[in-house]
């Protein structure tokens, strides 16, 4: 059962054959929602995909909608627009688009897929040098920093003292960024 309805992910329906710029903005955590809310009541066209996460409540099965992109809501509109945004006091900024056509293809593709029914699966984008954690299988727990190769991801696990390293190679699904 769900925790809460599902909230409007899209504000039009029509939003992406409109000519308004797209702008992004990057909030304060966990406040997507909060401003999805405050452009659909001054009528700005939003977007904020939502996947739904299942889990356990007091032993309970439940279901909530999360972001596909955590701290970013996608918007169109121009000085107007983003002012309104940066007045519901949870922006922490915003960025600008240079390739308005690209970013109105890859978001009009994701909603497509939504529309389609596919199972959406955020993925961390892990770069060399970050520092991760394994979180599944038989490696569990394990750190180390990621190295990028030919044939994906490895993990550099380091001794520092004798400044010497062991590379293992893990699926990506498995690694996740240490905080």
């Amino acid at each position: 059962m769900p925790l809460l309805p599902k909230e409007a992910e899209i504000h039009p329906a029509g939003i992406f054959q409109s000519d308004e710029p797209w702008r992004i903005a990057h909030v304060r955590s966990r406040q997507e929602k909060v401003l999805a809310r405050h452009l659909l009541q001054h009528a700005i066209s939003f977007y904020l995909p939502q996947v739904e996460k299942r889990g356990t409540r007091g032993g309970r099965p439940s279901a909530s909608y999360v972001p596909l992109f955590p701290g970013y809501v996608f918007f169109r509109g121009g000085a107007a627009a983003r002012q309104v945004a940066l007045r519901s006091n949870v922006v922490a900024s915003l960025i600008d688009v240079d390739d308005q056509a690209l970013l109105n293809a890859q978001l009009a593709q994701l909603r497509r897929l939504q529309l389609d029914g596919a199972s959406l699966v955020p993925a961390e984008e892990l770069e060399a040098g970050d520092a991760v954690r394994i979180t599944e299988g038989a490696f569990a727990g394990y750190e180390g920093v990621v190295v990028r190769s030919a044939g994906g991801e490895r993990l550099v696990v380091s001794v520092s003292l004798l400044r010497k390293s062991v590379v293992v190679e893990f699926p990506r699904g498995r690694l996740r960024r240490r905080r």
